[in-house]
């Protein structure tokens, strides 16, 4: 699922009450059909993996880092979900390796490496849910074309829920099987549509995505400029 939409629209909101940050008022949150109310916080939060937009790493090891998701994650399992965020063979490269310190926030990695240690910190987590709060939105286009490349193979690969945030609706169509696009008006869902061209099969060429794009981003348009008349005429 990738929920998409303007700032301010609601996006990273939903991501704080899938955590139980607080609790909604109105309605249920459910997964696999059961109320997330009805289960504690701890284990809730067990079962889903965070990759947030501005990763900050520990100054730490490679290996402390991706450990941190669940440390009571085997070596063996530290590993398998490095090969998932494709970052493996870096690591290896190094001549420390997964011993390797990363430099205090991360420092010695660049933004595409953190994203891929943090993706794999997430997968540790073994989660049932993956939730990813705007994860490409820091990094330069060919670094984010490389992940979204990444992300669509994992996708492929694993059979977890996944969560996609963004506010770029070109990683929306490209990465989602359903695309929510959310009001300017918080809390309002302004469209639905669910894609059936098969997510290894996407790219800018296609013409169904391309025609999706386009009428999304045209009907976001026409709400963003209903909602600057609207405040000219105040």
């Amino acid at each position: 699922v990738a929920l998409v939409g303007p700032s301010g629209a609601g996006k990273s909101t939903i991501s704080r009450l899938l955590f139980r940050f607080y609790d909604i008022d109105e309605g249920a949150i459910l997964i696999d059909g059961q109320d997330i109310r009805s289960v504690t916080q701890a284990s809730l939060r067990r079962a889903i993996g965070i990759v947030p937009q501005d990763t900050v790493l520990f100054n730490d090891t490679i290996l402390y880092n991706i450990r941190y998701g669940r440390f009571a994650a085997s070596d063996d399992e530290i590993i398998a979900a490095a090969k998932l965020a494709q970052i493996d063979e870096f690591i290896r490269a190094l001549p420390q390796g997964y011993e390797t310190m990363v430099g205090e926030r991360g420092l010695k990695l660049s933004g595409g490496e953190k994203q891929r240690v943090a993706i794999a910190s997430a997968l540790a987590v073994d989660p049932a849910v993956l939730l990813m709060d705007e994860p490409l939105s820091a990094l330069d286009s060919q670094t984010r074309e490389l992940l979204m490349d990444d992300l669509v193979a994992l996708w492929e690969r694993e059979r977890f829920t996944a969560c996609y945030i963004t506010h770029n609706l070109n990683e929306a169509v490209r990465l989602g099987h359903k695309v929510i696009v959310l009001s300017r008006r918080p809390g309002e869902i302004r469209e639905t549509v669910d894609i059936t061209i098969p997510i290894t099969e996407r790219s800018v060429d296609t013409p169904e995505l391309a025609h999706i794009q386009t009428s999304l981003w045209e009907m976001m348009r026409e709400e963003a400029l209903t909602a600057d008349r609207q405040l000219t005429d105040a």
